[in-house]
């Protein structure tokens, strides 16, 4: 299974590279970029969020199915806007009202390196939107109220405070346990 990375990991901010050649090695990426996905609960998941700057992403919306994304670009949005409450798996447990165009339209290539274009409204347009974001380092939380951004990077900044505190302390005592041990050990072949 793969990681996804979570808020305050730089690889969230950077912007992906164009994917150059879409092969198996990219086709596995994608398959285990779904399972992550659905294993969390998610909707959308792009290259960045698994540590890899390729733009690509996965999506499966409300119509269950499932589309990939590679080297999207978005060429026309709607006028109309739309207001929907937004959540990440890179930050997670947090959600925020982002306003956003209503359709999208996108050209990509597909997981067998065919082109194609797709016209989307509603969840799926919000979907490619917010994942399209993280190909250029753009959290939806950028796109809300900036104090509430604030807020939100400073709790997960220390989250990762205390999970490394915590890893930090795990290790101490393991170290300490093999420590003792190894006397132990050392101590029985010394009698």
């Amino acid at each position: 299974m793969i990681t996804i990375y979570k808020l305050g990991e730089s690889v969230l901010r950077q912007k992906a590279l164009p994917v150059t050649e879409v092969n198996d090695e990219i086709r596995a990426l994608t398959e285990a970029m779904f399972e992550a996905m659905t294993s969390a609960d998610g909707v959308g998941l792009a290259g960045p969020q698994v540590g890899k700057l390729l733009r690509l992403f996965v999506v499966i919306a409300d119509d269950d199915v499932r589309r990939v994304f590679i080297n999207p670009q978005i060429v026309a949005t709607s006028a109309e806007m739309s207001d929907y409450e937004e959540g990440c798996l890179s930050i997670p447990d947090t959600w925020e009202t982002i306003k956003r165009p209503a359709r999208v339209t996108v050209q990509a290539l597909n997981e067998k390196g065919r082109p194609f274009t797709l016209e989307a409204d509603g969840l799926l347009a919000r979907v490619i939107q917010h994942e399209y974001d993280h190909l250029d380092g753009i959290l939806f939380i950028d796109r809300g109220d900036t104090v509430f951004a604030e807020k939100t990077v400073k709790t997960f900044a220390k989250r990762a405070e205390r999970t490394a505190r915590k890893r930090e302390i795990k290790e101490s005592k393991a170290k300490s346990i093999v420590a003792k041990k190894a006397a132990r050990e050392e101590k029985s072949r010394v009698k």
